[in-house]
């Protein structure tokens, strides 16, 4: 046949799509695996969003929307922003598309040249450094600690920006770490790249699920340089409805646009307009928030402290649903670990290798607790088969 891109023989598969394939694939052919691989909230979507859904159809919402999104639901998320994070924006500063991540996606092809660096806090998202390789540019990590709970030093930033600096990414809470940059923290990284007139993506889509400390909108210091990266596949649990939406200055916001126009147009019509509910009717979404971080924080505290009891230092997060845990009691080599843990345990994880994580894995803790408690005792299990050289 003839030859493939470059560019994209060289693009890796996505390690977490492929170790929760390999787990439901395990699954399929009657092996009972607890997949933890995946970060999709175990919960339905609350009913008004669904009735938001069934109104959509009952009214014939099945046409083309407008390729940036329908006016009803960058209005809504216009509100959004104003309401929860003290954000102004217009309707013409706002981009709705297949989820969060063409939105990035979007942005990064509308800003970067070959060659053009990309700073990003590791570990991080494994689409971070993919999508910057897809548009030529270059990732440019910033290392942080599990100690410091991988809070990254405005230091590293500043020692990390060149000439060729483009854009800072931000991703607070975290995937996969669940940290929570401190509000100084980002004040001080906004205000810097402002001053070297370097880009800020910042990646709030976990901005809802927040236990310990608070969310700060690095908007809020640097609007007119700052584009925020948000969806509702996270707090409202609709993964599968692939509606993200960015807000930023008006010509990146136009720049996105032409290029969606060119390749997807209008995200999903039935789904737009349900996302309108979700924003919307306030009080009824915020109650299921709530209902689902009380759950969160139940399996998380289990969580982490059955793998720190069974020896895998894992460091507390204050957001998102996943902990990073260290496996090198099971193998020194991060991937052998994490296959030994789904192969032996029946137990998937994410090794921590495209997170930038060496011996670590994520875990998501985005499944029920019976689950957890499950996982926790094979993992045991399989800790002391290993010490003892039993079978």
């Amino acid at each position: 046949m003839p030859d493939l891109s470059t560019l994209i023989k060289a693009l890796k598969p996505s390690s977490t799509m492929a170790f929760n394939t390999k787990a439901n694939e395990m699954k399929r052919s009657g092996i009972d695996v607890i997949a933890m691989t995946a970060g999709e909230p175990d919960f339905q979507p609350p009913e008004h969003i669904f009735a938001a859904a069934r109104e959509a159809i009952d009214k014939g919402m099945t046409k083309y929307t407008a390729a940036a999104g329908t006016v009803e639901l960058r209005e809504a998320i216009v509100g959004k922003f104003k309401r929860e994070n003290n954000l102004s924006y217009e309707p013409s500063q706002i981009i709705v598309g297949t989820g969060g991540k063409q939105i990035l996606y979007n942005a990064f092809m509308s800003i970067l040249n070959p060659a053009d660096e990309v700073i990003i806090p590791a570990p991080y998202w494994v689409s971070y450094p993919a999508q910057v390789q897809l548009c030529g540019g270059v990732s440019v990590p910033i290392m942080t600690k599990p100690e410091n709970g991988f809070i990254p030093d405005i230091a590293d930033f500043k020692a990390a920006i060149t000439p060729k600096t483009k854009i800072i990414v931000l991703n607070s809470p975290s995937n996969p770490t669940g940290a929570v940059y401190p509000r100084e923290l980002i004040k001080d990284i906004v205000e810097l790249a402002a001053s070297k007139d370097i880009w800020i993506f910042t990646d709030d889509i976990y901005e809802h699920l927040i236990y310990d400390g608070e969310f700060t909108a690095a908007a809020g210091f640097a609007q007119d340089k700052t584009l925020v990266i948000h969806g509702a596949s996270k707090a409202y649990a609709l993964t599968g409805w692939r509606i993200g939406y960015g807000a930023g200055p008006v010509e990146l916001i136009k720049a996105m646009g032409r290029l969606q126009g060119q390749s997807t147009s209008g995200a999903n019509a039935l789904a737009q307009h349900a996302v309108v509910a979700a924003l919307n009717e306030v009080e009824k979404t915020q109650e299921f928030i709530d209902m689902t971080k009380r759950e969160y924080v139940k399996r998380r505290d289990v969580l982490v402290s059955g793998l720190n009891s069974l020896g895998l230092k894992t460091p507390k997060p204050q957001g998102a649903f996943y902990v990073m845990a260290d496996l090198s009691p099971i193998h020194e080599d991060e991937m052998q670990a994490a296959l030994i843990l789904l192969n032996e345990a029946h137990v998937g994880a994410v090794p921590g290798t495209d997170f930038l994580a060496a011996g670590q894995a994520r875990f998501s803790y985005a499944t029920g607790l019976e689950n957890i408690e499950k996982a926790l005792e094979r993992i045991e299990k399989l800790l002391k088969d290993r010490n003892t050289g039993c079978c």
